[in-house]
């Protein structure tokens, strides 16, 4: 489509023939997402000539043919200049409805007799939102204007709404609240100071995830019968957990310790969900992981205590549920054998730091990945149980996978390095033990409860090969006396012949000294 063609008419166009002129635009463009550099600068027109439409009186069906088109333009970055510009994000925050700035929204249609209808201006807001996701994403700019306009205030207003929301809006306020939290640092700040953007998100996800409380800290335990989550309401809670993620990368005040439980409730509530795809259900699993992971260490106890719901009597009273979810997870991760640094060290952070501060979920943990050995004749790195998979992990190329594997097998013997030997073996674990300085043995530096005995002391275990090695036979067992006879007589001339060199070493080295 010509675009100088497209500019020359949208000059003179009445709302019909702008609205029809955009609306080819969009259907040759809609899956273009490279652009020719040579028409740049007529983009950049065309964007201000799509501003300039949305800002006189057009009915809501070119207000979305208008968006459509500037979402479609805002795949490029070079083109953003008209739209990154005060006026210019301020006419998509209202559109979007986000009340943006000191000027507010835009009710220019409310007193209108041919007012829209809710389902349209619904459509026009989620056009506001797209082009506003594109835009601050690609448009540094735009991001520096966001600030300036408030943008994060509208977003969290937005949120307040959040259970009269239909999804799509949702969906891309809450992208939006993440894509403006991960490209500026310094908004994060203002959103939990100023906005309590954290609690907002933390109602956003339990009302997504229509969590029941029955405790203080205690979600209903999902009906193993009941119907997995809808896609839709998966979608949303993935996008909030990864804003409330870039949220609560900041430190962690003492203020905050009830608001981070009642996470850390939702997310074992979370992880004990299941979506309408294995797929999704681990994406959704993975976003609470990193979450979790960003909570202070002492809050972890809320995904074992369950007092109303209780758990196994072996297990101290405590529901292990959540942990062997956690346990589970990882072991995927780690049979995928790829992406490890994303998809993997997530989960073992996790669950080695909640081993070293919580001594029930040490014991769980330690009951799953290091039971008693019973084959000892085998290498430690050797088979397909989840020990094995670990301890091949400990020589992984990946610095950081290496580290991070090594250190939860650590932690899981209490930072012994004998107890860690027997389940390893010494050229496995040499790479944490040059690291922690502890190639001569001894413990790490945290303290744990004594509460358990190595599970291996029964075994004379190599600490080297971290397996029982078979004794060598003895060669004399099945000599003659004549052959015994034999081969200590070697020995014996041996012996004579080391001796007289011996001598004449040292007689030299006498002659020699000053």
């Amino acid at each position: 489509m010509d675009l100088n063609n497209v500019l020359s008419r949208l000059e003179v166009a009445d709302g019909g023939e702008t609205e029809e002129l955009l609306r080819r635009f969009n259907r040759e463009n809609n899956h273009v997402f490279t652009f020719d550099q040579k028409e740049e600068a007529l983009r950049r027109k065309l964007c201000q000539s799509v501003l300039s439409v949305l800002g006189r009186q057009v009915q809501p069906a070119c207000q979305r043919t208008c968006l459509e088109t500037l979402r479609i333009l805002s795949r490029d970055k070079c083109v953003l200049a008209p739209v990154a510009t005060r006026e210019g994000m301020m006419t998509l925050g209202a559109m979007a409805r986000l009340r943006a700035g000191e000027d507010g929204g835009d009710d220019r249609n409310s007193s209108r007799e041919d007012a829209p209808s809710e389902e349209e201006e619904e459509r026009v807001v989620v056009e506001a939102l797209k082009c506003l996701c594109n835009v601050v994403y690609n448009s540094p700019a735009a991001q520096q204007v966001s600030v300036e306009v408030q943008l994060a205030n509208g977003l969290c207003a937005s949120l307040r709404a959040a259970r009269t929301w239909h999804h799509e809006v949702g969906l891309f306020t809450l992208r939006l609240l993440f894509l403006l939290s991960a490209l500026r640092p310094d908004v994060r700040g203002v959103l939990r100071r100023e906005w309590h953007a954290v609690k907002l998100l933390t109602e956003v996800l339990e009302h997504t995830l229509d969590v029941c409380w029955v405790g203080p800290y205690e979600a209903a335990r999902p009906d193993s019968q009941a119907l997995p989550m809808p896609a839709e309401d998966n979608e949303r809670a993935m996008e909030a957990l990864k804003a409330l993620f870039n949220l609560t990368l900041l430190d962690a005040g003492e203020e905050d310790d009830h608001q981070f439980r009642l996470i850390a409730a939702i997310l074992r509530h979370l992880l004990m969900l299941k979506t309408e795809t294995e797929e999704k259900t681990e994406e959704a699993h993975s976003h609470a992981i990193n979450l979790l992971n960003n909570l202070p260490v002492s809050c972890l106890d809320v995904l074992i205590d369950v007092p109303v719901q209780g758990g196994l009597e072996k297990h101290g009273g405590k529901n292990v549920d959540a942990v062997q979810v956690l346990i589970d997870f990882m072991e995927k991760r780690i049979d995928k054998g790829s992406n490890y640094k994303e998809g993997l060290t997530p989960v073992l952070s996790l669950l080695t730091e909640g081993s070293r501060q919580h001594r029930e979920i040490r014991r769980y943990i330690k009951a799953q990945v290091l039971p008693p050995l019973k084959d000892v004749k085998i290498r430690p790195e050797i088979g397909t149980a989840i020990r094995n998979k670990l301890v091949r992990l400990m020589t992984h190329v990946d610095m950081g996978v290496k580290q991070t594997a090594a250190e939860f097998l650590f932690v899981l013997c209490k930072e012994s390095v004998d107890n860690l030997l027997k389940y390893t073996g010494y050229g496995n674990a040499a790479g944490l033990l040059v690291a922690r300085g502890l190639l001569a043995g001894g413990r790490g530096e945290t303290q744990y409860s004594e509460d358990e005995d190595s599970d291996t002391e029964e075994y004379n275990i190599n600490p080297i090969t971290g397996h029982v090695e078979e004794p060598m036979p003895n060669p004399i067992e099945e000599m003659t006396e004549e052959q015994k006879e034999y081969e200590a007589q070697k020995l014996a001339e041996r012996d004579s012949t080391h001796g007289c060199q011996a001598g004449r070493d040292v007689s030299a080295s006498r002659r020699n000294s000053p």
